[in-house]
């Protein structure tokens, strides 16, 4: 069997990345969405972190950064 050309090669490895990429992204995309509900819906940030792949602190910068409010101090979130 010959041996492939190295920048064919890279030319496919390169399509399959740019094909996950954009599978990614659109993941990405679904799971910040589905936090910023759920956050909105009332649930503890804690909660949403341990069901989500983000940390604690992302899901908190997501929350500030889409207008979520804190929940007050020993209460839950009123829902809008």
């Amino acid at each position: 069997m010959p041996k492939k050309d190295p920048l064919d090669k890279l030319d496919e490895s390169t399509r399959r990345y740019r094909e996950t990429e954009k599978a990614h992204e659109a993941s990405r995309k679904e799971v910040t969405d589905d936090v910023v509900d759920a956050l909105r819906e009332g649930k503890r940030p804690t909660d949403v972190a341990a069901h989500s792949p983000f940390t604690d602190a992302y899901v908190r910068r997501i929350a500030r950064e889409n207008g979520v409010e804190p929940a007050p101090r020993g209460g839950s979130r009123k829902k809008k």
